[in-house]
C-alpha cells in the first residue's frame, strides 16, 4: 500500500494561496458541471437535439468522473501532483472552449467527457493534496475553504447561467467562463508547490481498501447519503411547481436561498468536524431525512417551505465536508486511493439516486420520490451507526 507523506513535505511558507486556488477550481468545476441544467432548452434547440438527449450529454460527465477517479492515482502515480492538477485544470479549459464551439451534439458529448475527467481527477486528489499543503490540525479548515467554492457555485451557477444565457446566448456563457479558468490556471501555477509522487499506486490498492471493514462501511454510508439527497434534489423544480405552484421568479429565489444556505452548512461543518465528526456522520443524514419529509407538508405555505429549503441546503452542504474530513483521518496511509474510491462512490450514488427518484416520480408519485430519498438517508445514518465502526482498526481497538 502506498504511504502518502502528509503535511510538511510540500508546504511553502503560506499554503493558503494554494488552498484558495483549489477552492476557485472547485467553484469553476461545479459551475461547469451543473450550469448547463439552466441552459438545457437552448442547447438542445441549437444543436438539433431533444432535451432528453441534451440531458444525457450533461450526465455523461458523471460516467467519466467515475472512471477517472478510480484510475487517476494508478495512471498518474509517478507524476508530480502540481503538474497533475495543472493538467486537469487545463483539460477543463479545453472542455469549456469545445462546448462553446460545439457544432453538433457529438462534439458536445466529447467536451462533457473531458469535463468529467477533470471532475473525477481533481476531486480524487483534493483531500490528499490538502493534507500535504497544510498541517494536520488545519486540514478541517482547509477542507472547509475548499467546499466554500462548492457552495459558491451551487448558489450562483444556475441563476447566473440562466440570466447570462438570455442576454449573450448559451455559448457566450461558456466563453465567459473560459478566461476565469485561465486566471485560475495562472493562480495554481504561482501558488501550488512541487508535490513529488510518493510512490506508485494501482487499482489493487482500491480493492485492498475495500477489504477494510471501516472503509467498506463508510463507502456504503456515503453512497446511501448522496443517493438519498440527489433522488430528491434532482426533482426540486417539478416538486415546487406541482406542490407550491411557484412562479419562475419564486422558483429562482427558492433555489438561490437553498444554494446560499450551503455557505452556512459548509462553515458550521468545518467548525464542528474537529470534535464531533462521528456524530455528524451519523446524525446529518437522519436530520436531512426529517427535513426532506417536512417538505411534503409545507408546500402550501411558501414562507414555511422557503425556511425548510434553507435548512435542507444547510444540512446537505455539511455532509461532504464531514466525509472529506473522515477521509483525511480514516485512510491516512493512502488518501489518494481513498479519495478516488470516495469520488467514484459519490458519482455512482448521484446517478443511482437521480434514476431512482425519476422512476418513483414517473411510476408512483411525487411524494414517493421524497419518501424514497428519506428512506435512503435513514439507511445512511444506520450504516454509520455511532461512528465507531468507521474508525480504522487500530483506532477502534480498546
Amino acid at each position: 500500500m502506498t504511504t502518502t507523506t502528509l503535511a510538511g513535505d510540500a508546504v511553502k511558507a503560506s499554503p493558503w494561496g494554494a488552498v484558495g486556488s483549489m477552492a476557485m477550481c472547485v467553484a469553476l468545476l461545479i459551475a461547469s458541471e451543473f450550469m448547463p441544467v439552466s441552459l438545457l432548452t437552448p442547447i438542445a434547440s441549437d444543436l438539433h437535439a431533444t432535451e432528453g438527449m441534451a440531458g444525457q450529454a450533461i450526465s455523461v460527465s458523471g460516467l467519466f468522473a467515475v472512471a477517472t477517479s478510480i484510475l487517476i492515482s494508478p495512471i498518474g502515480g509517478r507524476i508530480d501532483r502540481r503538474h497533475l492538477l495543472l493538467g486537469l485544470t487545463g483539460v477543463m479549459l479545453a472542455s469549456l472552449v469545445l462546448i462553446a464551439m460545439a457544432p453538433n451534439f457529438f462534439v458536445l458529448m466529447i467536451a462533457r467527457a473531458f469535463l468529467g475527467v477533470t471532475v473525477g481527477g481533481f476531486w480524487a486528489l483534493s483531500t490528499a493534496t490538502v493534507m500535504r499543503l497544510v498541517p494536520a490540525e488545519s486540514v478541517p479548515k482547509a477542507l472547509g475553504i475548499l467546499f466554500t467554492g462548492n457552495a459558491v457555485a451551487t448558489a450562483f451557477a444556475a441563476p447566473i447561467g440562466s440570466y447570462l444565457g438570455g442576454h449573450i446566448g448559451w455559448r457566450g456563457v461558456f466563453w465567459v467562463m473560459a478566461p476565469l479558468v485561465l486566471i485560475n490556471l495562472a493562480w495554481q501555477w504561482i501558488s501550488l508547490p512541487t508535490m513529488p509522487s510518493t510512490g506508485s499506486s494501482s487499482v489493487s490498492n482500491l480493492v485492498a481498501l475495500m477489504k477494510r471493514r471501516n472503509v467498506a462501511i463508510a463507502m456504503l454510508a456515503v453512497m446511501l447519503a448522496f443517493a438519498g439527497a440527489f433522488s430528491t434534489f434532482t426533482y426540486l423544480r417539478p416538486f415546487l411547481e406541482a406542490r407550491a405552484g411557484v412562479t419562475l421568479p419564486q422558483l429562482s429565489m427558492l433555489l438561490l436561498g437553498l444554494g446560499l444556505a450551503g455557505f452556512i452548512g459548509t462553515y458550521a461543518a468545518s467548525k464542528l468536524v474537529g470534535r464531533h465528526l462521528r456524530r455528524l456522520l451519523a446524525w446529518l443524514p437522519l436530520a436531512l431525512a426529517a427535513v426532506t419529509l417536512a417538505m411534503l407538508g409545507t408546500g402550501h405555505l411558501l414562507w414555511l417551505l422557503a425556511a425548510v429549503m434553507v435548512l435542507w441546503g444547510t444540512l446537505n452542504s455539511a455532509i461532504p465536508v464531514a466525509w472529506s474530513t473522515w477521509l483525511s483521518e480514516g485512510i491516512k496511509d493512502d488518501p489518494e486511493s481513498g479519495g478516488g474510491l470516495m469520488v467514484a462512490a459519490i458519482q455512482l450514488a448521484i446517478m443511482a439516486g437521480a434514476a431512482l427518484g425519476g422512476l418513483l416520480l414517473d411510476h408512483v408519485s411525487l411524494s414517493a420520490t421524497w419518501i424514497g430519498g428519506a428512506v435512503l438517508l435513514v439507511l445512511a445514518s444506520l450504516a454509520a451507526g455511532n461512528g465507531h465502526r468507521l474508525l480504522a482498526r487500530e483506532e477502534s481497538a480498546p
